[in-house]
């Protein structure tokens, strides 16, 4: 028996093969041309289970959830990929399928079907060192999604699945649940019936994530799954298309998450490929739709074309895989990431500073600039920190000491020629800083002027965006391709002013943007630099008899 099909891939860790095996065997295609023929996973869609049933080297037998490498999981995949059938042969693995570790195998255990309930004849043996698997004696699995529509995307090829394959002898399917013998049960849950939850569960596949946010309820839905399924020692699965980082949703919290044990598969093409192109459009198509074999990506492009029209943002989530927000953005993100050119800056280079400063609820950030237009977040103290701080990395609060001695570090390592620094919260530092390296040097930039930050929010926009500048503001634009800065440019939105004028605000209370701010700064400031005649260093000639 295969235990490893040839899936262009090397695993290297122990998994409960069984379970995909047991897919294949007893979960038939749900719908089409194929329909109730022998379904093979996707590599995709492998790489995603033998991840997702990844088993602990230290794990014993009698541990549930504890036994996994990863308590939950999160697919990322556009539009038509599969996602909806794949999720469908999770749940029923999860209700009758051999998903709780067992133990490992000396080598010739079988686990076999019939005793198991299941008439198919289907058996598994295992090799030497393998982790075993079982079914759960009493699964109580959720299916949650939005919308009763949302949730058929799942349910329908799982009621087919059932119908179709060998699966019938196990479990009786209805309109909005599943019984599974005598004792277990798989329930459909959306946002018109929430009352289901708070049970104890054995495991939840939690559906478009990316549109579970605050105003919906969703999120709530969310943490209790969780609560229920870790009073169970179960586990659970999230799928999405990527979402509006504007709405803060389940998602994009699990996404940014920094624990350790959250498998996250979320293919992309190159940020340097603009969706607006058609060439390029193309190419990231092939990318985030490799391995599904049954999308026709002229199809794709064709719904992807018409969507633009109305929503490139939304065209761009759904089949490009990229999370951007949904209107009024301020400058792409694929042609600030088209400027990265990573290079060393020497000390003693000659730069200038932009300084954008938060204290509690926002971050602080410090971008500079050389006189050929390299703009980069410098470093400081022994570690080489970026000097862009999150006051929730602090205690909840910007270490204040520790912004002013890297800017003191940034002052004696480099010729800093100009600082741009926007004083709220911090005047101060800003203050001090007058006093210590000179008010020629240290300006006060107040962004809150609107005039002036619209006229350098252009102008860093116009300088990215073409391919070269012209007259003598600045030299061709480039960047060190900082991955907080990238963040925070796709984070900024214009705030139209009827006057016609804007300002930069956040795709959402919770999306940060100061590094950006900083960014304009800096380039306002080599931009000054520049027309004053004080880009290059002044030379001093002594002679002596």
């Amino acid at each position: 028996m295969t235990k490893a099909p040839d899936h262009g891939f090397v695993v290297d860790f122990p998994t409960l093969w069984i379970v995909p095996d047991w897919i294949e065997a007893h979960c038939p295609v749900p719908d089409g041309f194929r329909a109730g023929e022998s379904l093979e996973l996707y590599p995709w869609q492998l790489w995603c289970t033998v991840n997702h049933y990844r088993i602990k080297a230290t794990a014993t037998r009698g541990q549930l959830a504890p036994a996994f490498h990863y308590r939950r999981s999160q697919v990322v995949a556009p539009q038509k990929t599969g996602k909806g059938p794949w999720s469908a042969t999770i749940v029923l693995a999860e209700a009758v399928g051999p998903v709780v570790f067992n133990g490992w195998a000396r080598g010739g255990e079988r686990f076999r079907c019939a005793d198991h309930g299941c008439s198919c004849g289907w058996w598994y043996e295992y090799e030497a060192g393998e982790p075993m698997g079982m079914p759960w004696p009493s699964p109580l699995i959720q299916l949650t999604a939005t919308s009763e529509d949302q949730v058929a995307n799942v349910y329908r090829p799982l009621q087919s699945m059932v119908k179709q394959g060998p699966l019938g002898d196990l479990m009786r399917v209805g309109e909005e649940f599943v019984r599974i013998g005598e004792r277990g049960r798989i329930d459909v849950v959306t946002s018109s019936a929430l009352s289901r939850l708070g049970n104890p569960i054995t495991a939840a596949v939690q559906d478009e994530t990316g549109t579970w946010t605050e105003a919906n309820k969703l999120r709530r839905v969310a943490e209790t799954q969780r609560r229920g399924l870790a009073g169970m020692g179960g586990r659970a699965l999230e799928t999405t298309n990527s979402w509006d980082p504007s709405e803060d949703s389940v998602a994009q919290r699990t996404s940014e998450a920094k624990a350790r044990d959250i498998f996250k598969y979320h293919p992309q093409a190159p940020r340097t490929l603009s969706y607006s192109n058609k060439r390029e459009r193309r190419k990231i198509h092939a990318v985030v739709y490799a391995g599904s074999t049954h999308v026709d990506l002229d199809a794709i492009e064709a719904e992807a074309v018409e969507l633009m029209e109305k929503d490139p943002a939304q065209a761009e989530r759904f089949f490009g895989n990229r999370c951007v927000a949904g209107s009024a953005g301020w400058l792409d993100g694929s042609k600030w990431a088209a400027k990265a050119k990573p290079r060393r800056v020497r000390a003693y280079t000659r730069i200038v500073l932009g300084f954008d400063g938060s204290d509690m609820d926002d971050w602080t950030a410090i971008r500079a600039e050389t006189m050929d237009g390299y703009q980069f977040t410098p470093v400081f103290g022994a570690n080489d920190e970026p000097t862009i701080w999150n006051p929730a990395d602090h205690g909840g609060q910007v270490p204040r000491a520790e912004v002013r001695a890297a800017m003191d570090q940034l002052m004696n390592r480099y010729d800093v020629v100009r600082l741009y620094a926007d004083p709220p919260y911090w005047d101060t530092e800003v203050d001090e800083w007058v006093d210590l390296y000179g008010e020629e040097r240290v300006i006060r930039w107040y962004t809150r002027r609107m005039v002036q930050m619209h006229a350098a929010a252009e102008r860093l926009k116009t300088d990215v965006v073409k391919r070269n500048t012209e007259g003598a503001r600045a030299a061709a634009f480039t960047h060190d391709g900082c991955p907080l800065t990238q963040s925070h440019i796709e984070n900024t939105r214009m705030a139209e002013r009827p006057s016609g004028l804007y300002v930069l605000r956040k795709a959402s209370p919770a999306q940060k943007i100061d590094s950006s701010v900083a960014s304009v700064l800096a380039h306002e400031a080599l931009g000054d630099v520049i027309a004053a005649g004080l880009a290059e260093r002044e030379e001093s000639f002594y002679y002596s008899a």
